[in-house]
C-alpha cells in the first residue's frame, strides 16, 4: 500500500454534526497512510489570502538594503530575512530567499533558558515602504493560530481521543511561526548552481504545518513508501497540511510524518512563492506521548504490515526521546544547524557541537558506503533533516 495522490479534505464537513464522522474517518486515513493532505473551506477569507500573497510578494521587491535591515542574523531569535542560498538541507544549498515571522513575544529575561531566545519580537520591514505588510500578517498569523488549534483538536478526535488531548503541549501564549518564501527559477541562479533543489528532502519538526501555495508553480512533492515523489500542485482555495515528526512521536507512530521537497521552477517560468505556517509547541515541553486507544494502534500496525513493517523514505526519523530534556533545546540546535550564520554570531558553542556531530555522521555514512572513511567538509555542509517546512 502506497499513496499516489494527496487527499483533499473539506473542513466544512467537520462543522456539521451529521457529516463530522465522515470527515474524521477521512482524516484518520490521511494521517495513517499519507501524512500529507489538502484542506479546503478553511474559514480564512479569500480577501485576506489575496492580501497575504500580495504583501508577501511585495516584500521581495524591496531594495536589498531594506531587506537586509531585517536580516535574521541581526538577532538571536531566528526571525527575519534570509538571503538567497543561505540555508542547507541534505548537504545541498536551498535556492530560496525568505523572511521568518512569528506570533509576537517580548524579549526574554536574562534568567530564562537559552532557548527562550526563540521567543522575541518580529523584525518588520519598513512601514513607510510596506504600510499594509505588518497588519496583514498579524491578522493572518492570528487566524492561522486559531485554525491550527482547531485542526489539532480534530486530529485528536480522529484518533478517538478527547478533543483536548494535545492541549497540554501548548503555552497559553503559544508561539507559531510563518515563512514567506521566494524560489527563483533556474535562470536566476548562479551558472554553476543549476540544480533544482528549492529545499531538499526533509520532514517537519513540530505537530502540523499549513502551506499556502502563493503562485501557480508546481514543485512541491511528497515521498511515498516506494520512494516515489508525488506532486502536490497548487489548488485554489486550499492549504496543504504536513504532519510533523513531533505528532508522529506523540501518537506512537499513528500519524505519519512524510518526507517532502521543493523543486525550483524551470528557467523562464518565473519565481515560485509560498507561505507556510508552522504550529508551535511549548519549548518547555518534554518528550511525552498520548495514550492512543488500542483500536487505533491496531490500525497503525495494519498499515505498517502492508508497508512491509516500516515507513521507508529518504530521511531518518530524528525526533529522538532521551537526547534532549526539553523541546526548546532540540529546536534551538536544529535552528543553528539550518542557519549557521546565526549560530556563528549568537551560538558559537552550539554550532561547534553541531559541526562535530555532523562530521561523525558524515564519517559513519562514508564508511557504510565503502568510501574509505573519507569525511565531507561539514563546516560548509550543515544539513537539517528535521526542520520547519519552507515549501
Amino acid at each position: 500500500m502506497s499513496f499516489d495522490s494527496i487527499p483533499i479534505l473539506d473542513l466544512s464537513l467537520a462543522r456539521d454534526a451529521k457529516t463530522k464522522p465522515i470527515f474524521l474517518q477521512s482524516l484518520r486515513s490521511a494521517l495513517l497512510e499519507v501524512g500529507f493532505l489538502y484542506i479546503k473551506n478553511t474559514g480564512i477569507s479569500d480577501e485576506l489570502i489575496e492580501e497575504v500573497i500580495t504583501q508577501g510578494k511585495a516584500f521581495f521587491s524591496l531594495p536589498n538594503a531594506k531587506k537586509l535591515e531585517v536580516q535574521m542574523k541581526n538577532a538571536p531569535s531566528f526571525l527575519g530575512y534570509n538571503v538567497l542560498g543561505n540555508e542547507v538541507t541534505a548537504f545541498k544549498t536551498d535556492w530560496r530567499e525568505q523572511i521568518d515571522l512569528s506570533t509576537p513575544h517580548p524579549l526574554p529575561k536574562s534568567t530564562d533558558p537559552i532557548y527562550y531566545n526563540l521567543l522575541a519580537p518580529n523584525q518588520w520591514p519598513d512601514s513607510n515602504l510596506l504600510p499594509s505588510f505588518r497588519p496583514t500578517y498579524e491578522s493572518y498569523i492570528a487566524q492561522m493560530s486559531t485554525l491550527s488549534t482547531s485542526f489539532t483538536s480534530l486530529i485528536a478526535e480522529a484518533l478517538a481521543l478527547p478533543s483536548t488531548a494535545f492541549d497540554r503541549f501548548f503555552d497559553k501564549d503559544q508561539q507559531h511561526k510563518l515563512k514567506i518564501v521566494k524560489y527563483p527559477d533556474l535562470s536566476a541562479l548562479p551558472a554553476d548552481q543549476q540544480c533544482q533543489q528549492g529545499v531538499g528532502p526533509h520532514k517537519d519538526s513540530m505537530l502540523t504545518s499549513y502551506l499556502l501555495q502563493a503562485s501557480h508553480h508546481r514543485g512541491l512533492q511528497a515521498q511515498n513508501i516506494k520512494g516515489e515523489w508525488i506532486d502536490c500542485p497548487p489548488r485554489p482555495g486550499t492549504l496543504v497540511v504536513a504532519i510533523g515528526q513531533g505528532l508522529e512521536a506523540l501518537t506512537h507512530g499513528v500519524c505519519a510524518s512524510t518526507t517532502h521537497r521543493v523543486l525550483s521552477p524551470a528557467a523562464g517560468q518565473g519565481a515560485r512563492f509560498s507561505i507556510p505556517f508552522f504550529q508551535g509547541v511549548s519549548y518547555d515541553a518534554t518528550f511525552e506521548s498520548v495514550d492512543v486507544p488500542q483500536e487505533i494502534l491496531d490500525m497503525r500496525d495494519e498499515v505498517l504490515r502492508k508497508q512491509g513493517g516500516r515507513r521507508a523514505d529518504d530521511v531518518e526519523f530524528t525526533f529522538r526521546k532521551g537526547k534532549w530534556e526539553h523541546l526548546g533545546e532540540a529546536t534551538l540546535t536544529n535552528r543553528v544547524r539550518s542557519h549557521p550564520d546565526v549560530g556563528e554570531r549568537w551560538y558559537p558553542e552550539i554550532l561547534r557541537r553541531v559541526r562535530e556531530e555532523q562530521a561523525r555522521e558524515t564519517e559513519e555514512k562514508a564508511k557504510a558506503t565503502g568510501d574509505g572513511g573519507k569525511v565531507t567538509d561539514s563546516m560548509s555542509g550543515l544539513t537539517g533533516t528535521r526542520k520547519e517546512i519552507a515549501v
